[in-house]
């Protein structure tokens, strides 16, 4: 098992994804909301890597990304570095990452159905905002009206469209890869 998921051309994947999701983090939108994070690629990158890579290769990508921003290189949201960045108001979204790249490749399975992986994909975006809303409410100290209104509904369509458009490009992306591989 292990030469199948970690051979040079699925770790130099691994780390080609890796730094595509560190660039996703400085294409963004600025909401009106003080204080509020940026819409950004992230999560849209979270979903694809975690519907197009096989099992445990999403999750160590996510957690390379993670440890990346931890040690100080600036690849969460605007640039941002450190724990402090996650344990903050807005960083149950980030954390929400590592959960989706863990529970998404065991979920969806191997084999590609358009409607499940649409409707997954759609549960791990509601899913990354729902955890994003509860982490801002205890953590930021929030009430759980201003989370819900300003942590989730704000972030709601685009990601829903995001999540959407994940789910039919995976067959392209696993094709590509595929080619590559041969």
């Amino acid at each position: 098992m292990a030469k199948k998921y970690f051979n040079t051309k699925s770790i130099v994947l691994m780390a080609l994804f890796a730094a595509i999701l560190c660039v996703s983090a400085y294409i963004s939108i600025s909401l009106p909301i003080p204080g509020a994070p940026h819409l950004t690629l992230v999560n849209f990158m979270v979903l694809l890597i975690s519907f197009v890579l096989p099992a445990f290769q999403p999750a160590l990508v996510v957690a390379v990304w993670m440890l990346l921003g931890i040690v100080g290189v600036p690849v969460f949201i605007g640039g941002a570095t450190g724990i402090g960045y996650l344990i903050g108001p807005w960083g149950g979204y980030t954390l929400s990452f590592i959960v989706v790249a863990i529970l998404a490749p065991i979920v969806r399975g191997k084999k590609y159905n358009r409607i499940k992986f649409t409707i997954l994909s759609v549960a791990a975006a509601l899913l990354i905002d729902f955890l994003g809303m509860l982490w801002l409410t205890f953590i930021g100290g929030h009430s759980i009206k201003y989370s819900f209104a300003y942590g989730f509904v704000p972030f709601l369509p685009l990601d829903l469209i995001k999540a959407v458009v994940v789910a039919q490009i995976v067959p392209l992306f696993r094709k590509v890869i595929a080619e590559q591989s041969e």
